[in-house]
């Protein structure tokens, strides 16, 4: 570029922004107009003018620009944005959604993007990439504090986010009654009425009838079954077996701590610890609180290292009759509460399954309690209480304290309720985790 021509592209670009900060949308176009006669391919002014073309309703013309701007630009997520936003007006759906996808590869974080995507989806006729690609608009928009009422939604975009929200309720509800059906089938419509009214409470078509105030399900509340934070003992006669096998597991806890802890971990993990332990541990001396785990199974899957360093542990626990749930459940561990840490109050997930400690190490001045109620652990013999009550645990003392951690269904359900409910909980998980996913980029 010589220096006359650069002098007066930048003369007219300053016009054309001097313009905008005012709000002189035609002092803009007039300028951004110069600007391109003296640099054809200038990406700035082929968008502001796209713009302005779309404004009109002149998508071809919009098309035109942002292909010219997009070619000086290949990897711009805005021009591809608004490319396909040009492309939907001019009703050539497959190539908009094209262009979104290729901009959201870019840029996952663009909801506005992924709506239109969702919108262009659905005119298409495909009803389950539409729907996530709405769920995937509503997540991402929601974590940025966007989108959760009238208040933090655009003006021009409330409809369209509220015809989102109904279309993912709507194809949601159609996916887990499908998930439903065969299961009703295998045990009766009658045996999985409780776990056709849990599925209406998880999808927000009618509220949850908490009994007790003190219990707060976090994820999933299963309704008609008594609300109560301890259980007695008699509910769970397989925990007898851990019982008698406490010496065994305490000497295993042991051989474990005294060995290098690489595989004694934070129990609230490595890459979110800063932000979870800020809300869940507290410090009652000088150090710095600390609750550390030894998985046995998390999340469902099992940690064969561990359990072949802990065998009696494990062969206890693997003769148990612990909640299993694909990708969920179970979850077993040592627990281990450092000196001074005290685990704050907070709520569990789901009323569907309990808690139980096996007291394996417990100096003194350590509690639980739950629901309001304290629970002092006694080595060797179990306790069983429903997290989703408040709950918070505690050790004032110099020393570890060290539970082993075992989960098991409520005993108020039936076993086609479990079934049910373990097939519903990974059908949830699928769904949740494609929604994450259609937030991200493609590969």
């Amino acid at each position: 570029m010589n220096e006359p021509v650069d002098a007066l592209a930048t003369n007219c670009r300053e016009q054309a922004r001097s313009g905008l900060q005012r709000g002189d949308a035609a002092r803009a176009e007039q300028a951004y107009s110069c600007l391109l006669e003296l640099l054809p391919d200038d990406a700035e002014a082929l968008q502001f003018l796209a713009g302005q073309e779309l404004g009109r309703g002149h998508a071809l013309r919009a098309i035109e620009l942002l292909r010219a701007a997009r070619s000086t630009r290949p990897a711009d997520a805005a021009i591809l944005h608004q490319l396909g936003e040009a492309q939907m007006l001019a009703g050539d759906l497959a190539a908009a959604a094209n262009s979104l996808r290729e901009g959201l590869a870019l840029a996952p974080g663009m909801f506005v993007a992924r709506l239109r995507l969702g919108v262009v989806l659905e005119q298409l006729g495909q009803r389950h990439e539409a729907m996530l690609a709405y769920a995937g608009a509503i997540n991402t928009a929601q974590s940025r504090g966007r989108w959760l009422d009238d208040s933090t939604t655009a003006a021009g975009l409330r409809d369209a986010v509220k015809h989102a929200a109904r279309y993912v309720s709507a194809i949601r509800h159609e996916l887990f009654d499908a998930i439903m059906e065969p299961l009703r089938e295998r045990y009766g419509r009658s045996e999985l009425q409780r776990v056709d009214l849990c599925l209406s409470i998880y999808l927000g078509g009618q509220p949850a009838p908490v009994p007790d105030p003190r219990q707060r399900p976090r994820f999933l509340y299963f309704p008609g079954i008594p609300s109560q934070p301890f259980y007695p003992r008699e509910r769970f006669p397989a925990q007898a077996r851990l019982e008698a096998a406490v010496d065994a597991i305490r000497g295993e806890l042991l051989a474990t701590l005294a060995q290098p802890q690489q595989d004694v971990v934070p129990f609230l993990g490595t890459d979110s610890a800063t932000a979870m332990a800020a809300r869940l541990l507290g410090a009652a001396g000088a150090d710095e609180p600390a609750w550390d785990a030894f998985f046995f199974y998390r999340h469902g899957e099992r940690h064969d290292a561990n359990c072949a360093r802990c065998p009696h542990t494990s062969g206890v626990l693997d003769s148990m009759p612990l909640v299993r749930v694909r990708e969920h459940a179970p979850e077993t561990l040592f627990s281990i509460l450092r000196p001074g840490t005290h685990i704050l109050p907070h709520h569990g997930v789901t009323n569907t399954r309990l808690v139980t400690h096996l007291p394996l190490v417990v100096p003194p001045d350590c509690a639980l309690r739950v629901g309001g109620e304290i629970h002092a652990w006694q080595e060797g013999r179990c306790v069983t209480f429903d997290d989703t009550f408040e709950h918070e645990a505690w050790n004032r003392s110099t020393r570890d304290r060290a539970v082993l951690i075992v989960d098991s269904w409520n005993p108020d359900l039936s076993q086609a309720e479990q079934a049910a409910v373990a097939d519903l909980v990974a059908a949830i998980g699928d769904f949740n985790r494609a929604s994450e996913a259609s937030s991200l980029p493609r590969p």
